[in-house]
């Protein structure tokens, strides 16, 4: 059962809309129809040039957990429609007590960077489980992704350790675990997040607070008492009443614990001008002979604050990121989709490729069954990703831009690799198991892969992710006969 669920079924993570297209599926007969799905998202967050990819260990626990419990059915069965009749047929709920799910499923490793309308997870297997797994699939993904990408760039911007420490403000016990988990992923040396660091096996640190400080009778007092009870673990927090004088006592406590063989660890800076402050301390700091103490500083941080302090020269060794971390604070969601691209019929070999042709060109999806390649040229950076349908060969290396068939690429010149790796075949698990500690190492290799240009903050180059040739032409014929038009 997820670390995130109480006593219900891990089947009941879902919307009723999916339950209701269950029963249709099987009432239709459609049950054993085979489909093809695929997740993708439309923009990266935070007007940034890349997202991590996260949250892919939570979907292979979904297919591993996944089943109704006797207590779900029961509460299903007593569901009704607005006019009072049961809203599901009893046959229908003896179908899902004994359901098993059987999907082969394909994913980019966590840590991966990712672009907007790549398949980054596919799906296939019969219709009605494809779309059962498909809300929880989302929210565990679309979250991760998110809080991942966002500790990202907060940690490039620190360019030191960051630990991440925003349960307070998280939202809810649910998000708090999930957000520590992805904040490490995506670069975090840490959590303070205890129950994230034992579920997840993360490295957790956190040392007082001010009213450890405000407990006794004076500054200095509380700061001998926190060095001789912590002393191997002692960062003291120097802003509860006046900072320089803070700094100054922290200087004291460090010089006694130095007679007993200690060192202090650090002071932490959490309000004020933290670049003048952080200058001013280190002066301090090092005029007293103690330049091994490290600067923490925290207070509403992120990474554009983080980049403006480093611009000012502030002094700083490490970072606590907190609530605009947790929450994401400046884009709340990740608006991932998934979407079908293609049915089978029970016994039939070929695929049928379908398309969702919207009124905005930009919503308009991509047939067949999905795969990604991702292209390195000489330099060893990333140069461009296809898209591409297993079914149709793909011509050559020619990207055409799915919303600008003019704009398209040569990557002949570069060396290509397969991004969607098999995480579940026939409902079992193929992907090993990777902690998140390892997927933070994919992160940070991955993003060394990806051109300065693409990774700035401010109007970041736009990373080219194009269609095979025949991929294209699948798409265009499809939209054109959805529209009732004659090729020209």
């Amino acid at each position: 059962m997820s670390v995130a669920q109480t006593n219900l079924g891990q089947a009941l993570h879902t919307d009723l809309y999916q339950l209701t297209m269950a029963q249709a599926y099987w009432k239709t007969g459609l049950i054993a129809e085979d489909a093809c799905f695929y997740m993708h998202f439309r923009e990266n967050p935070f007007k940034g040039g890349y997202t991590i990819a996260c949250g892919m260990a939570q979907v292979a626990e979904l297919l591993e957990n996944f089943a109704f419990t006797g207590g779900d059915l029961d509460w299903l069965g007593g569901l009704t429609t607005p006019t009072g009749a049961p809203l599901f047929e009893p046959r229908f709920l003896e179908t899902l007590e004994t359901l098993r799910l059987t999907l082969d499923i394909d994913a980019v490793p966590e840590g991966t960077v990712v672009f907007p309308y790549e398949p980054i997870i596919r799906v296939l297997g019969p219709i009605m489980q494809c779309q059962l797994i498909e809300t929880a699939l989302l929210n565990q993904v679309n979250y991760q992704m998110l809080i991942a990408t966002k500790a990202a760039r907060v940690c490039q911007a620190a360019g030191g350790p960051v630990a991440e420490f925003g349960l307070r403000r998280a939202q809810g016990p649910a998000g708090g675990l999930y957000a520590s988990r992805a904040a490490v992923i995506g670069g975090c040396a840490s959590t303070s997040d205890v129950a994230a660091g034992r579920l997840f096996d993360l490295p957790v640190s956190g040392t007082h607070a001010h009213s450890w400080v405000m407990a006794h009778p004076d500054e200095l007092t509380a700061f001998r008492a926190f060095a001789e009870a912590s002393p191997e673990n002692c960062v003291l927090l120097v802003d509860t009443y006046d900072t320089m004088n803070g700094v100054r006592n922290a200087i004291t406590v460090a010089h006694e614990m130095e007679l007993c063989g200690h060192r202090l660890g650090g002071i932490r800076i959490d309000s004020g001008d933290l670049a003048w402050l952080s200058i001013q301390a280190r002066d301090l700091l090092d005029a007293a002979g103690l330049e091994y103490v490290r600067i923490v500083a925290s207070n509403d941080l992120d990474e554009q604050t983080i980049a403006s302090l480093h611009e000012q020269g502030a002094r700083i060794d490490s970072w606590g990121v907190g609530t605009k971390l947790v929450t994401a604070y400046d884009q709340p969601a990740l608006p991932g989709v998934y979407k079908l691209s293609a049915t089978r019929t029970p016994g039939a070999r070929a695929w049928t490729p379908r398309i969702k042709v919207s009124e905005q060109p930009r919503k308009s999806t991509f047939p067949g069954i999905l795969g990604l390649k991702r292209y390195f040229g000489p330099e060893g950076f990333m140069i461009g990703d296809m898209v591409y349908d297993q079914e149709l060969s793909p011509v050559g290396d020619l990207i055409i831009d799915p919303h600008d068939d003019l704009r398209r690429k040569d990557l002949s010149e570069g060396r290509a690799v397969e991004l969607l790796e098999p995480l579940a075949r026939n409902g079992a698990l193929v992907w090993p198991v990777v902690s998140a500690l390892e997927a933070q190492a994919n992160t940070h290799a991955s993003l060394e892969g990806l051109h300065p240009s693409n990774r700035r903050f401010l109007n970041p180059h736009s990373y080219p992710v194009g269609l095979d040739r025949r991929l294209h032409e699948q798409r265009e014929d499809l939209i054109m006969a959805a529209r009732g038009l004659k090729s020209l």
